[in-house]
């Protein structure tokens, strides 16, 4: 019988508003991961068990719908293997993305891409592999995807409102429904198979009527397509189910029930009824990561308390500048009455806008302390890059 587990045997300042963000188990497998002789930082360490609960979550509650994890939200390829052993379907938007769900074996019909916008590359390469739904929001790429993939079956992007998500998508792509059943009408006419709509509420979303706006609007583009003789079989809901940064937000249940609900209001029931595809990314990972990271240095600028990190902007971090902000753990060294600061947090490099947050109050560490970043199993690694020399986290699953 293996032996169970010890926690670490440093000491952490456990505060009450983290355990609102984080389980009681999931900390405690951290904490015991930290002690590992071989882990060094930053480090960024995920929840296994974490992953397949949310997994078995997201989808449950909206009739007739199939989940396609979003790659870009965390493409290790200890996530990409964990989910494909999960069956789980895959959203990609490149070859490269296309390249890790091969290698893990993922056959072709598990595979969606969603970005309106596809490199010639990718086109032939996923062409080559057999994947056949492919999301447009322009004439120009009804007409590549009409070129590289003949008879492919594609669904078109509609804008829709991102008001209450932390990280809006409206600008970049999408378009209005007159403009977009003129597009499905010119894919029908180059030979492509127009199965359905697709949209994006918006990353981090924490405001549950942005789906009713986009159903609502999705219900107007259907029906106008149907009276066309243009029948849809598909909506894509894209992702945007939010995670806990810094405090509670809304459930994936009650997001989930309030979709579907809305969609058997505005949709035809039983075999007429849209087979529903989800695209969830930050609401797997995201709340299942930590990043284990060392303080490096302390320092005085005029009147503020700056606090460097050995994972910053450059290296893990990146949201962070859209406005995404953590809940930060500090290694208790033990000293009596320790004062807590407001502290500036910036990474490792030596660029200015390698800044993490500004205005945290924190009880002060030690040059050397471990400090913990909770929820940041999500476009964390996906950004991150070895500016200025300084390495990307490595990654566990624990």
């Amino acid at each position: 019988m293996a032996k169970p587990s010890k926690p670490s045997t440093k000491i952490f300042r456990i505060e009450p508003h983290h355990r609102k963000l984080i389980s009681k188990t999931t900390l405690l497998k951290f904490l015991t991961a930290i002690d590992k002789p071989k882990l060094q930082t930053p480090a960024l360490l995920l929840d296994k068990e974490h992953i397949e609960k949310k997994m078995e979550v997201i989808g449950s509650n909206i009739a007739n719908s199939r989940v396609f994890y979003a790659v870009k939200a965390n493409p290790s390829p200890l996530v990409i293997k964990l989910l494909a052993k999960l069956g789980a379907g895959f959203e990609i938007a490149s070859d490269g993305e296309l390249a890790l769900c091969a290698k893990a074996g993922v056959k072709p019909d598990r595979i969606i891409t969603s970005n309106p916008i596809k490199t010639f590359k990718f086109l032939k390469a996923a062409a080559k592999y057999g994947v056949q739904y492919y999301a447009f929001d322009s004439m120009e790429e009804v007409d590549k995807i009409a070129h590289f993939v003949p008879g492919a079956s594609v669904y078109v992007r509609l804008s829709v409102p991102n008001e209450g998500s932390e990280w809006p998508l409206s600008k970049k792509f999408g378009v209005e429904v007159e403009e977009a059943v003129d597009l499905v009408t010119y894919a029908r006419q180059k030979g492509l198979d127009p199965c359905g709509i697709t949209f994006h509420v918006g990353s981090q979303c924490t405001n549950v009527y942005n789906w009713d706006n986009a159903i609502y609007k999705a219900r107007i583009l259907w029906d106008i397509c149907a009276r066309k003789g243009l029948k849809f079989r598909m909506i894509d809901i894209g992702g945007g189910y939010p995670v806990s940064y810094t405090k509670s937000v809304v459930g994936i249940e009650e997001i989930e029930k309030n979709i579907d609900k809305l969609i058997k209001e505005n949709f035809p029931p039983g075999q007429d009824g849209p087979e529903i595809f989800i695209e969830p990314g930050r609401a797997v990972v995201g709340d299942a990561g930590m990043y284990v990271t060392s303080v490096i240095g302390k320092s005085k600028r005029a009147d503020e308390d700056w606090l460097h990190i050995d994972v910053g902007v450059f290296n893990g971090l990146m949201e962070s500048i859209g406005g995404i902000k953590y809940s930060y753990i500090v290694e208790d060294n033990r000293k009596a009455g320790v004062p807590r600061k407001h502290w500036t947090i910036a990474g490792p490099s030596c660029d200015s806008m390698d800044v993490i947050d500004q205005n945290v109050e924190l009880p002060e560490p030690s040059v050397g302390d471990i400090i913990l970043l909770l929820s940041c199993g999500a476009y964390t690694l996906s950004y991150a890059s070895e500016f200025n020399g300084f390495s990307m986290p490595d990654t566990l699953l624990v």
